[in-house]
């Protein structure tokens, strides 16, 4: 029997009679001691096992593998999800959105005055801020409101041939899930099929099974969580740059004299509208000379 020693708390008791007075009071704490101690050696021994026994590593591919088929789409949508995030960076880039030499020629232009200038260049040189920009000075002839609703109307434009691309990783995010979620399921049929069929005397088979619905499900959210984080970078990034755009236009534009402009046609353009057909107009006819009165 284990005997507790408390003697140098108190020197006057004796080890047997504390250990008598344990049994009476606590009589469980023995027995709890003993278990704990037998399983102390038991995960003791099982280390030593596992130390001389050489573990088998799977490799990533062998990994993967027993994905099953699901993981060939989800493997798409991982190539997919590298292009668009690549591609989204340097679309959404300031570089790209309004180049700073392009800004500074446009600037220079509006300074002197050349706004047919102006528009030759931005229409020889494509950039989103070059764009929307073209629109605005093609339209310096119709007033301030065709202007500011012109550029508006190219502006959502750019922004949403932007976003598209972008929205794709969206879509990416919400459907890998579902396909990992697809291979969990079938992994769990296989795995319920041979479990009904050779119960659990084939582990080998069974084993494969479970690894399918593992491996699908961890794959598909590892594709989707940096989907989704890249998706809402980007239109972080799309949004910044629309609003750097904006903010040029309202310096270029700002003090345009309009009045000066009216009716001026910049773009070259044929225009399309013209006088109903229903309209005529009619020459007003001349004056007669008066009839001289002849003389009594």
């Amino acid at each position: 029997m284990l005997i507790l020693d408390f003697s140098c708390n108190k020197p006057n008791l004796k080890s047997p009679r504390i250990c008598q007075s344990m049994n009476k009071r606590h009589p469980h704490l023995l027995m709890f001691l003993c278990v704990f101690l037998l399983l102390g050696t038991a995960i003791a021994s099982a280390e030593e096992a596992k130390k001389d026994a050489k573990p088998h590593s799977k490799s990533l591919l062998e990994t993967l593998v027993e994905g099953g088929w699901v993981m060939v789409p989800i493997g798409v949508m991982s190539v997919l999800t590298v292009y668009l995030s690549t591609d989204g960076v340097r679309n959404t880039s300031i570089k790209k959105t309004s180049p700073p030499a392009y800004e500074a020629e446009v600037k220079r232009l509006f300074q002197s005055g050349d706004y047919v200038g102006a528009y030759t260049f931005c229409r020889d040189n494509k950039s989103p801020l070059t764009n929307v920009l073209r629109v605005g000075i093609s339209l310096l002839g119709d007033g301030k409101t065709m202007v500011e609703e012109g550029m508006i109307s190219e502006m959502h434009k750019e922004s949403a041939a932007m976003g598209t691309q972008i929205n794709y990783l969206s879509v990416i995010g919400v459907v890998t899930p579902m396909i990992g979620l697809l291979g969990t399921v079938t992994g769990m049929i296989k795995a319920f099929s041979t479990l009904g069929s050779s119960g659990i005397g084939d582990p080998a088979s069974l084993s494969g099974a479970i690894g399918e619905v593992l491996v699908a499900t961890a794959s598909g959210l590892v594709i989707a969580i940096p989907a989704f984080g890249m998706f809402y970078y980007l239109r972080s990034r799309a949004t910044s740059a629309m609003h750097h755009i904006q903010d040029i236009i309202n310096q270029l534009f700002r003090k345009m004299p309009y009045d000066v402009l009216a009716g001026v046609h910049i773009s070259g353009e044929e225009i399309y509208a013209n006088v109903p057909n229903w309209v005529s107009y009619e020459e007003p006819a001349a004056e007669e000379p008066a009839a001289e009165t002849a003389a009594a």
